[in-house]
């Protein structure tokens, strides 16, 4: 196990002997054979080639061994070695999916172990080992790339976000944009939201590829949904705080990492606008990065030794995030771990794209949260919804809080109020419908 675990890579194989690539592309050839399989095919005809650059070639000609290969030049010495991403067959060949119950339904034994970070690439395992799914070759290949290149003529004006970390002002190690569906959506987004504890005011429409790309979204992730609820859940119903309606994707960021060195650390997705339980869609584009994932483990403050099993749950989860895959975030993700997009030493241009990664991450903004209903503390400054994730007391309810000391030259006040939703995750107004003056004074 130490083996996929530390990410040592597996020798490759010798080069064939008699078979020629005609003859083992037809044993392939069938809609049901694994990927596994196919790679290894790859691998035999390409031994010099690092396999995750050999994945990303099949997925490139949507699982076409031939076509694969034939785009590969042949090479009678080693190149030079990739540093990028190491491969890791399907975990179900080497481990029995050993199910345990937790909070959030049926899963499989999380495999990750502290200080060590766990591969994945196959989707089977990602669904079973993390709270996410993912869909490879999501769009047709000509789609994909169309949507890269419109985006790459919008990179140049993204900007980096400013905000206050611990009294200091500072950026983010990459560059993004919002988009809305509608002009009447984009002026609200500029007056009436809070971001980081001010207005965006950098807000577009949807690009028409993105336009176009929404409603497959949107099918997709709605269907990633489902499965999620049968395969996973308690009784296969969904979790309490989840809401029962489709998902409807109405506004997305987009961001940009323009090379390895282009990052962002751990958190989670602010819950302000998208409620209890948000579910996410994200499509990648461009060169292939890790999405790392760690599960958060609540402190019991009398308990002073934690458990093996609290270790294992430590270690962090990477799963390869290749060009044209849709990842879903599922109910799971905000409240119950943290993800990451992880500096990578050396990266593999795009042919497109080059050293850049595009990410469009669809949301679904809430009416119900609209910023006129949502609580104003005394600075007169919307509060933002966070969940309770570090103490094992009070873990998992949600409360409101000022967001104004995350704003450069703004100071925060302690206003604190705890926010209720009923099980389908719709807010619990008080009597007024929102918080009162005299209640946000009381912060």
């Amino acid at each position: 196990m130490d083996a996929f675990v530390s990410r040592k890579k597996r020798k490759l194989s010798p080069p064939p002997t008699a078979s020629t690539l005609e003859d083992i592309n037809a044993s392939s050839a069938a809609d049901d054979e694994s990927t596994d399989f196919k790679l290894a095919i790859l691998s035999s005809l390409h031994p010099y080639i690092e396999q995750n650059v050999l994945l990303d070639v099949l997925l490139a000609h949507e699982g076409s061994v031939e076509k694969a290969s034939a785009s590969l030049k042949p090479s009678d010495s080693p190149p030079r070695k990739s540093a990028t991403i190491g491969y890791q067959s399907s975990l179900s060949t080497f481990v029995s999916q050993n199910n345990t119950e937790d909070s959030g339904g049926k899963r499989a034994k999380l495999l990750s172990k502290k200080g060590k970070t766990l591969h994945l690439y196959d989707p089977a395992d990602v669904a079973a080992h993390t709270p996410c799914s993912i869909i490879h070759n999501f769009l047709p290949t000509e789609n994909a790339n169309a949507l890269l290149e419109e985006l790459l003529t919008e990179v140049p004006t993204y900007e980096r976000m400013t905000f206050k970390l611990f009294d200091n002002v500072v950026q983010s190690p990459h560059t993004a944009s919002f988009y809305v569906h509608s002009y009447e959506e984009m002026q609200k987004q500029k007056t009436d939201y809070i971001y980081n504890g001010g207005l965006l005011t950098d807000v577009r429409q949807l690009t028409p590829q993105m336009r176009r790309v929404s409603p497959q979204v949107e099918a997709a992730v709605n269907s990633e949904i489902h499965k999620r609820i049968k395969a996973c859940y308690p009784d296969g119903k969904k979790l309490k705080h989840q809401s029962p309606h489709p998902w409807k994707p109405n506004a997305a960021f987009v961001n940009c990492y323009d090379g390895g060195g282009e990052s962002v650390g751990y958190h989670s997705d602010q819950l302000t606008y998208l409620g209890p339980r948000a579910i996410i869609g994200s499509i990648s584009l461009g060169v292939a990065r890790e999405f790392r994932v760690r599960r958060i483990i609540p402190q019991d403050e009398e308990k002073k030794e934690k458990s093996k099993e609290d270790g294992d749950m430590e270690g962090q989860i990477a799963i390869h995030l290749p060009h044209n895959s849709l990842l879903v975030m599922h109910a799971e993700m905000q409240e119950e771990w943290k993800h990451s997009i992880a500096p990578a030493q050396a990266i593999d241009p795009h042919p497109i794209s080059g050293k850049k990664r595009i990410n469009i991450t669809y949301r679904d903004y809430k009416a119900t949260l609209h910023p006129k209903y949502t609580p104003r503390c005394k600075c007169d400054v919307p509060a933002v919804l966070r969940v309770v994730q570090r103490k094992k007391e009070n873990w998992g309810k949600y409360f409101w809080m000022c967001h104004a000391g995350n704003v450069p030259e703004k100071d925060g006040c302690t206003f604190f109020k705890w926010a209720k939703f009923d099980d389908d995750g719709d807010p619990i107004w008080d009597d007024s419908g929102h918080v009162t003056k005299s209640t946000r004074d009381e912060g």
